[in-house]
Formats: structure tokens, C-alpha cells, sequence
């Protein structure tokens, strides 16, 4: 006896002229391919973004560097660029007055008001930045640090400019034009470090922070109100590791087998369904039910 190979065939063939079209059959077969093709495209889409996963750990995760970069941008409408300046101090004995390495200053209203924009580093240990008219040779009559924050980030790229993923800056674009124009506004910031390992491997050091915040009237020298933008900052001792992960392959091929095999097997349930009640209703009219 011969053998032949196409007896393994599990997927047997009937012949076209045994096989009837239906209208309803025609009906189901567009939807199901409709219906295929948004979930394969759904998949798709999904299978193509990146998961990314967190975890907490407790270390400090960029151990050759004691410094921390930061970015400020914000606008004062009230306040000449001449009175403004950048203090910095900290709990190691720093206290730089009239910071001026990488800051910008841009008038605005004529004159009257002024965009600031500095980066600097700080140490890894509590301490605050300030705006205020500390460094200027004179001081105004009357001062108003009234502002909008545009910018405030931890842990960005000073070579680009560019702000590292993972990094969040939760005080964009939060404005203080309202309100008395001598309070001194005092910003009491948690510096979160955190590690972004995307799915190339490159590791990159990101720094989240949370805020609250206070305005309060603050005396300088002699009584005179002195008002002033602070930044006090402490460091959470609290790492956050975010690594990018790519699904597999085969999930995809797993799912779209699932929406391929499902959509059919429903599809040809149903157009069995319908197929045999209007059989039934056929026979019911010819009177042929027995």
C-alpha cells in the first residue's frame, strides 16, 4: 500500500460545489474582517509601546557625583532685571550671593518686569536657591516678586538644554501674580533621585520632586520688607529605578493567533446560529416541521 502524506491533513477540504453562500454568511465574513483588523491594529499599537517598571530602592544611585544639576526659569512682571539676582546656600557652609555663571536675564513690559533663567549645581545635602535683591546695589522702592514658574528641573542635561525622561517638573508653568506684592513666597521642595535605564541599557539620572508651598511678609535690615522667592530643598534618601522593558515577540504572535482563530470560531458559530433558524423558519412556512 502506498503510502501517501496527505492523509496527516487535518484541515480537510470540501468541495465548492457542496458548500452553499449565504447573504448573512457575506454579512458576518466583512464584520469579522473589520472586526480583525482593529484588534490586530489595536495589538499592534500596543506591542510597539514600551512598558516601563518602577521600583524603590534605597541608595544613592549616582555615587561619582556629589553634585545635583538644576534649571530654573521664571518671570518676575513687576521687577527689573537690575534687582534681581540668584542666592544660593546650603548645610555645607555655602552661601553664594548673586550667583552669575549661566544665568540669563530678559526684560520684559518694557523694562519693568523680567524673565530669569540660570543652571548651577547644588550639593547633595538640604539647602535652598533664592531669588531675591540681596546682590543689587540698590534696592527698589517698591518691590514686588509677584512671578511665573516656568521651568524648575532636577537632573537635566546642561550640554542640550534637554530635560532627561523621568524627570518631572510639577511647578511648570505655576503662577503667583496674584496675592500681596511684598510676600515672600517660600517653595518647600523633596528632591526624589531616580534611575531611567531604557531599552537600549542607557542609563541616565534623573531627579523628581514633590512641593508645598507658603507665602509669608518677611522683615530684612532695619525692619524693611524684604521679599524673596525661595526654593528649600532636602533630598529623600528614596530611590525610584525605572527600566524600559520591550514585549516579546511572541506575545504578539500568541495574541494575534488568539484574534484570528477566536473572531472566526465566534464569527462561524453565529452564522451557523443563523443559518439553521432560518432553515427552521423555511420549513415552518412550508409546513414541513414535523
Amino acid at each position: 500500500m502506498q503510502f501517501d502524506i496527505r492523509r496527516f491533513d487535518i484541515y480537510r477540504k470540501v468541495p465548492k460545489d457542496l458548500t452553499q453562500p449565504t447573504l448573512t454568511g457575506a454579512l458576518i465574513s466583512i464584520c469579522s474582517c473589520l472586526f480583525m483588523t482593529f484588534l490586530f491594529v489595536s495589538e499592534l499599537k500596543e506591542f510597539l509601546t514600551v512598558d516601563v517598571q518602577s521600583v524603590l530602592t534605597v541608595e544613592d544611585p549616582v555615587k561619582h557625583s556629589e553634585k545635583i544639576p538644576v534649571f530654573i526659569n521664571i518671570s518676575l512682571p513687576n521687577m527689573p532685571c537690575e534687582y534681581i539676582g540668584l542666592d544660593i546656600q546650603d548645610d555645607m557652609g555655602r552661601h553664594e550671593v548673586g550667583f552669575r555663571d549661566n544665568t540669563h536675564k530678559e526684560p520684559l513690559n518694557d523694562g519693568k518686569g523680567c524673565r530669569f533663567e540660570s543652571h548651577f549645581l547644588i550639593n547633595k545635602v538640604p539647602g535652598n536657591f533664592h531669588i531675591s535683591t540681596h546682590s543689587a546695589h540698590s534696592q527698589p522702592q517698591d518691590p514686588d516678586m509677584s512671578h511665573i514658574v516656568h521651568k524648575l528641573r532636577f537632573g537635566m542635561e546642561l550640554e542640550t538644554g534637554k530635560n532627561v525622561r523621568g524627570s518631572f517638573n510639577p511647578l511648570e508653568n505655576v503662577d503667583k501674580r496674584t496675592g500681596n506684592p511684598l510676600s515672600t513666597h517660600d517653595y518647600i521642595l523633596r528632591v526624589v533621585p531616580s534611575v531611567y535605564e531604557d531599552k537600549r541599557n542607557n542609563i541616565r539620572y534623573p531627579y523628581q520632586y514633590t512641593y508645598s508651598y507658603r507665602d509669608l511678609m518677611q522683615m530684612g535690615h532695619g525692619g524693611v520688607v524684604s521679599p524673596a522667592i525661595w526654593f528649600r530643598y532636602d533630598l529623600s534618601p528614596i530611590t525610584v529605578r525605572y527600566t524600559e522593558k520591550q514585549k516579546p515577540l511572541y506575545t504578539f504572535l500568541v495574541m494575534i493567533c488568539a484574534i484570528i482563530g477566536g473572531t472566526f470560531t465566534v464569527a462561524g458559530i453565529i452564522d451557523g446560529l443563523i443559518f439553521s433558524a432560518s432553515e427552521i423558519i423555511k420549513k415552518a412556512e412550508l409546513g414541513k416541521l414535523s
